[in-house]
């Protein structure tokens, strides 16, 4: 089965009225025998199918997830790293706390500590691409001069978006909208080239003390 047979496979399993299937896996621990063959069910697609492009429930949450927030967090470049880190930071904040999606990627993550397979098909489906997304996106703020030469831009991914699923993950701070302005604030603030120096005028030089006529 081709690239575009997958695409087609994963329409048929897309939203159907309101109803996903990862809503059905949320629901029922995300990872049974029974909810796969529920999805096989709802999209006329075989169980073997399924298990031939998604060895779990949850590695096709994963995929369908992946694909669903694709849109809605795309990295803006507008020219103001600033702007479109926190324009993108609450939209991902969004979803996390706002939307089934956050309970989804929780459940997901703990799960996946445990069972090497999920957390395989976690890092294949879906970390290693939005790390990949947000990733070209700083290296162009890079290129642009807006992040000095010497910056890691993995570890600003990790500062960035690790923060938010820190919280989401250990929740003794909530994920608010200030808490993603003072990310990207106190971040920016660091990585942000210095301003050229000011030009000095140096001071004259002492004027030479002439002697004394009388002397």
């Amino acid at each position: 089965m081709g690239r575009g047979c997958t695409a087609d496979l994963r329409a048929a399993v897309a939203p159907r009225g309101g109803d996903t299937v990862a809503d059905h896996l949320v629901a029922d621990l995300l990872r049974t025998a029974d909810e796969f063959a529920r999805s096989a069910r709802l999209s006329g697609v075989s169980k073997t199918t399924l298990y031939r492009w998604w060895p779990s429930a949850g590695a096709l949450a994963l995929d369908g997830y992946f694909h669903a927030v694709e849109e809605p967090l795309a990295f803006e470049d507008t020219g103001d790293l600033r702007a479109d880190l926190t324009s993108q930071l609450r939209a991902f904040a969004r979803i996390l706390t706002r939307t089934p999606a956050g309970r989804v990627v929780t459940e997901l993550i703990g799960q996946s500590q445990t069972d090497h397979d999920l957390a395989a098909a976690f890092r294949s489906l879906y970390s290693s691409e939005r790390r990949r997304l947000a990733g070209e996106r700083l290296l162009r703020a890079r290129e642009q001069g807006q992040i000095r030469e010497d910056v890691d831009v993995q570890v600003l991914v990790d500062q960035l978006w690790g923060a938010v699923y820190h919280r989401l993950l250990i929740p003794d701070e909530p994920v608010t909208d200030d808490f993603v302005v003072a990310l990207v604030s106190h971040l920016i603030d660091g990585i942000t080239p210095p301003a050229p120096p000011r030009p000095t005028v140096p001071p004259p030089p002492d004027a030479p003390v002439r002697p004394r006529d009388d002397q």
